[in-house]
């Protein structure tokens, strides 16, 4: 079985929006991109990102993996080479109302029934399926209980706006921590995993 693992940088206000950069998503009006280049996860990413077996995105955070590391060249040195090399080569599925089409290497559109798609991946052989991004597809996978563990890194910063991993009618969710550390930089990165309660 898969499990899917919702990967974030987020605020200490819950913000996940435009970390990577000034023009990566300004929606609303969001002047904040590229808030997390000032902090270091001390390689944490890079060792998370050696079990991506598949990339599960919305349909815009698709678009923007697609415009970089569906682009950028796999000869790059470091971890921007490792990461395009690996992106280019798993699986990407995506939940879009609004394409028809994908046109980066071994990409997915899910369909219009994106609970069961995902519930199809879940029950198929293989390892961790990730999430980045994607607010509106993470709400949907927690509605029906389908995500599995979240890798958040949780930065020393207030913003006071922009989209939130778990915003106003978030379903009820308990998670049990089985993770937790600081970097020198301030970051902390916890780990949660779906908690059973009866």
């Amino acid at each position: 079985m898969s499990s899917i693992v919702v990967q974030s940088f987020v605020t200490l206000d819950g913000v996940i929006q435009g970390p990577g950069g000034p023009e990566e998503d300004t929606t609303g009006g969001f002047e904040h991109g590229g808030w997390q280049f000032d902090y270091d996860d001390d390689g944490t990413v890079a060792e998370w990102e050696k079990n991506t077996e598949a990339l599960l995105l919305g349909r815009r955070t698709y678009e923007l993996f697609a415009g970089s590391w569906g682009v950028w060249p796999e000869d790059a040195e470091g971890f921007q080479g490792e990461l395009t090399r690996r992106y280019n080569r798993v699986p990407k599925y995506v939940a879009s109302r609004s394409l028809t089409e994908v046109g980066w290497t071994n990409s997915y559109l899910l369909g219009p029934d994106v609970p069961g798609a995902v519930e199809r991946l879940r029950g198929e052989p293989g390892g961790e399926i990730r999430v980045w991004g994607s607010t509106e597809l993470i709400r949907t996978l927690a509605e029906h209980d389908q995500i599995d563990e979240y890798r958040l890194l949780v930065h020393p910063l207030v913003l006071g706006v922009g989209k939130k991993l778990f915003g106003d009618g978030f379903p009820f969710t308990r998670l049990a921590l089985v993770e937790s550390r600081s970097t020198a930089s301030g970051i902390v990165v916890n780990v949660y995993r779906r908690a059973r309660y009866h």
